[in-house]
């Protein structure tokens, strides 16, 4: 699949069956994710990969769209070490683009992928930080869930020229 496909062509999907998901290829979602622009290519992202059933059965409590962890094989936390950053700020740009490569790898690579929110949510973000023991200072703000599909959701052309403006408003 090309990239253009890939991108055009990606989906939620918050339905799994039941197959795990090899080391490998997590390896290959994760440089992906790693491949994304970042301000002054500080690189701020840190990746908690959640394989075990007992953390993902517990992520629903305290991130209710994520309810999908109990019937998927792989959760991945993106998160940022805003400890020492050079450009302050930028955290959430570079962790975001992060996250879309990691979805878009995803899709291309023939597995689901959802994009649930934490940041800015305090009780999203409190429960995964305590969830996964994240150190001071590393703000969780993404958990993708990933599993092979069990449905496949159609592609919607999303491109709205009303939305297109040329030199200006």
């Amino acid at each position: 699949m090309d990239a253009l496909e890939a991108i055009q062509t990606r989906r939620s999907v918050r339905r799994y069956v039941t197959r795990q998901i090899d080391d490998e290829i997590v390896e290959q979602l994760l440089s992906a994710a790693m491949s994304a622009p970042s301000a002054a290519n500080e690189q701020p992202w840190e990746f908690i990969v959640i394989k075990d059933r007992e953390m993902l059965d517990g992520i629903p409590a305290f991130s209710p769209y994520a309810r999908m962890t109990t019937h998927a094989p792989l959760g991945i936390l993106v998160c940022a070490d805003t400890r020492n950053v050079i450009v302050p700020g930028f955290w959430v740009q570079d962790c975001s683009a992060a996250t879309q490569n990691l979805l878009i790898a995803a899709h291309a690579l023939e597995l689901g992928a959802v994009w649930t929110g934490v940041y800015p949510m305090d009780d999203r973000m409190a429960g995964f930080t305590k969830h996964c023991q994240l150190p001071e200072g590393v703000v969780p703000l993404a958990f993708v869930v990933v599993g092979y599909p069990a449905e496949t959701p159609p592609p919607q052309n999303r491109f709205d020229q009303d939305r297109v403006h040329s030199n200006g408003w």
